[in-house]
């Protein structure tokens, strides 16, 4: 049977979808090596960060700021832009198996491997001092 493709209606008002709306405020964030899209309220598992629980931490390599209408792009960084974390409670990662074998050597080796890791919530994402959420 042949495929057909059936056109949607012009108006995307009479269709009953939702409108999209603008999309939430968000920034990319350099730590730990790594890079990573924070959004406020929401929590992420980074590397072990040297802080006490309920504290507060701010990172300042903030490589892309969105506010939800246009993106700020950092030559590397932004400049005046910061995020600020609230450390939730300090983890370990899942156990991960490493197992090294030399055939006909009858040499095996099994180890594993736990990552250390902190989860934070962001609070706030603000640029020369004024909040974005």
């Amino acid at each position: 049977m042949p495929f057909t493709m059936v056109q949607p209606s012009s108006s995307p008002a009479s269709s009953g979808t939702p409108q999209a709306s603008a999309p939430a405020p968000y920034a990319i964030v350099e730590t730990s090596g790594q890079q990573f899209w924070l959004q406020p309220n929401r929590y992420y598992d980074l590397d072990r960060i040297a802080a006490e629980v309920d504290s507060t931490v701010t990172l300042e390599n903030v490589l892309l700021v969105n506010d939800g209408t246009t993106p700020t792009l950092g030559q590397p960084y932004v400049k005046g832009a910061s995020v600020e974390l609230k450390v939730m409670a300090h983890r370990r990662g899942p156990k991960l198996l490493v197992y090294k074998m030399r055939p006909k050597k009858k040499t095996r080796r099994k180890t594993g491997h736990r990552q250390e890791l902190t989860r934070v919530m962001v609070q706030s994402i603000s640029v020369n001092g004024k909040p974005l959420a």
